[in-house]
C-alpha cells in the first residue's frame, strides 16, 4: 500500500484544529494537515505573541487561516471535521455547536489509531494508561520492541511526537505503542475503539479538579483503553488496577502478570510493575523472556521519570519532575529509600489538583531527611511548617544543596500540576530544573 493511503482522509477537507498550544503536538498535527492539502482554520485561546513559536513553524503554508486569542462559533460550522486538542473542556460549547450539526470532532490520537486500523489491518496498536507508570511502561514497550528488531512507532502523550505525522511512517505488521492520558481516551470513546494490546497500570486520584471530585467521571474516561476491544485483543493490568476494574464488573479475563525483578537500572516497587507489564506486552508479540530481559537491562529511565541525573559535589540528584501526584512522590521516596538506605531531601509544590495530601504530608514527616516547598496553590494547602518555602526552583535547589552531606540524594518529585506564575506546563519544569543544576555540576 502506498504511503499516501491516508490522502483521502484530509485532502481539500475543510477543518478547524482547535488549540494549536506551544508543545509541539498540535503543531505537527497542523503542519502534517497542511501538507495533505487540508483547508485549515486554526483557533486558540492564546494570542499571537504566546504562540509565537508555533506560529513559525508553520509560516510555509498558505492554506492556515488563524483566529487567535479566542475562539468564534462560525469556526465551528461547514466543516468536514473538528481535530481537538485534549486540553480542550468536553462541555465546550463550541464543540457541542459542531456536535449539533453533525460536523466529527476528533482528538489526534483516536484519529491516527482509527485510520490505521481501518486501512493496515497487521498493525498491532499497544495503549498504555494508568494514573501513574504509563510513561516509563509505554517508553519500555517501545524499547523492548525495537531491542527484539521489530519496527516500533512511539506516540500519544509523548513529549514533542505530533500524532498524525506519523501515518507516513507506519507500514503493515510494524507496532504503535502510545500513551493514552483519559482525555485522550475520550477520543478513544467517541470513535469506539480501543488498542489491540491494552495496558491498564494503575488507578488512583488524580486530576480531581478536573472531574469535580468525581473518580467515576476520571475512571470512565480510563475506561475506553479496553471497553471497544474486539475478542482476540488482549488487556495487561497490574494487580492494583486488576482490583479496581474488578470493583466496577470490568477485567474478568485480563491477564495480571507475575511481578519480575530481571537486572534493570530502573528503582523502585512502581517500576518493577512496569517491568512486569512491558515484559508481557512483549510475550504477547512473540519475544523470547530472555531476549526481554536483555532489554530491560539496556533500558534508561525515560526524563522525568525517577531519572538519575548522576552526582553533584558528592550528591546524587534525580529528577523526578512528571511525579504530580502525592502516590507518584510517596513511591518515589520509598525507592530512594530502598535502593540507598538513606532518607532524600525533597523539593516538592506546584499547583493544586484537589487530591488527599494525608500520605504525602506523613512521608514528608517521617522518611525525608528534608523537604523544600516550592511556593503554589497545592503548596499552601500542605499542613507543614513553611520554612523551606521558596519562590523559584533556582532557589529551591540551592536550599537543598545547603541543607546536603556528601553522600545524600536530593529527589526532586513535585507532587503538584506545574501550571503557575512559574511555569506554562510539566517539560518547562523539566528544563528549568535541569538547566538550574548545571551550575553545580561546574561548580563540583
Amino acid at each position: 500500500m502506498r504511503k499516501e493511503f491516508y490522502l483521502p482522509y484530509f485532502e481539500n477537507k475543510k477543518v478547524t484544529v482547535m488549540g494549536l498550544g506551544v508543545l509541539g503536538r498540535g503543531v505537527g498535527d497542523t503542519a502534517f494537515l497542511a501538507a495533505c492539502g487540508t483547508e485549515l482554520t486554526v483557533t486558540d485561546m492564546k494570542g499571537r505573541e504566546d504562540l509565537s513559536t508555533s506560529l513559525e513553524a508553520l509560516l510555509s503554508y498558505p492554506n492556515i487561516v488563524y483566529h487567535l486569542g479566542g475562539h468564534t462559533v462560525s469556526d465551528f460550522e461547514d466543516k468536514d471535521f473538528i481535530l481537538k486538542a485534549s486540553g480542550v473542556p468536553i462541555e465546550s460549547e463550541y464543540i457541542s455547536h459542531a456536535v449539533e450539526r453533525d460536523i466529527p470532532v476528533y482528538m489526534s490520537a483516536a484519529l491516527l489509531v482509527s485510520i490505521v486500523k481501518e486501512q493496515l489491518k497487521n498493525v498491532t496498536i499497544i495503549g498504555v494508561t494508568g494514573t501513574r507508570g504509563k510513561s516509563t511502561t509505554t517508553y519500555l514497550i517501545h524499547h523492548l520492541l525495537t531491542h527484539a528488531g521489530k519496527r516500533a512507532h512511539l506516540g500519544g502523550n509523548v513529549r514533542g511526537v505530533a500524532n498524525l505525522p506519523l501515518l507516513a511512517e507506519i507500514e503493515d505488521e510494524d507496532f504503535l505503542v502510545l500513551e493514552l492520558d483519559s482525555w485522550q481516551l475520550q477520543g478513544f470513546r467517541d470513535l469506539h475503539i480501543s488498542p489491540n494490546i491494552a495496558v491498564f497500570t494503575s488507578f488512583l486520584d488524580d486530576h480531581m479538579n478536573y472531574y469535580h471530585n468525581d473518580k467515576e467521571a476520571y475512571f470512565n474516561d480510563k475506561a475506553p483503553i479496553f471497553l471497544f476491544q474486539k475478542e482476540m485483543d488482549v488487556l495487561i493490568v497490574s494487580p492494583q488496577a486488576h482490583t479496581e476494574l474488578a470493583k466496577r464488573g470490568f477485567g474478568k479475563d485480563a491477564v495480571v502478570p507475575e511481578i519480575i525483578v530481571p537486572p534493570s537500572q530502573l528503582i523502585g516497587d512502581h517500576n518493577r510493575v512496569s517491568i512486569a507489564l512491558a515484559c508481557e506486552v512483549g510475550k504477547q508479540c512473540g519475544i523470547p523472556i530472555e531476549v526481554l530481559h536483555e532489554g530491560v537491562s539496556t533500558f534508561t529511565p525515560a526524563q522525568g521519570r525517577l531519572q538519575p541525573l548522576g552526582e553533584y559535589r558528592g550528591v546524587k540528584v534525580y529528577n523526578d519532575n512528571n511525579a504530580t501526584t502525592p502516590d507518584a512522590v510517596v513511591a518515589a521516596v520509598k525507592a530512594i529509600n530502598e535502593t540507598y538506605q538513606i532518607k532524600p531531601i525533597v523539593i516538592l509544590g506546584g499547583s493544586d489538583k484537589g487530591l488527599d495530601l494525608t500520605l504525602l504530608e506523613e512521608t514528608m514527616r517521617s522518611d525525608t531527611k528534608a523537604y523544600i516547598l516550592l511556593a503554589g496553590t497545592g503548596t499552601d494547602l500542605l499542613a507543614l511548617p513553611k520554612d523551606n518555602v521558596c519562590e523559584t526552583l533556582e532557589a529551591c535547589i540551592a536550599k537543598a544543596f545547603e541543607l546536603a552531606s556528601f553522600g545524600d540524594v536530593i529527589l526532586f518529585s513535585p507532587g503538584f500540576a506545574s501550571f503557575s506564575t512559574y511555569f506554562k506546563n510539566e517539560y518547562e519544569r523539566n528544563d528549568a530544573f535541569v538547566d538550574a543544576l548545571k551550575q553545580y555540576k561546574r561548580e563540583g
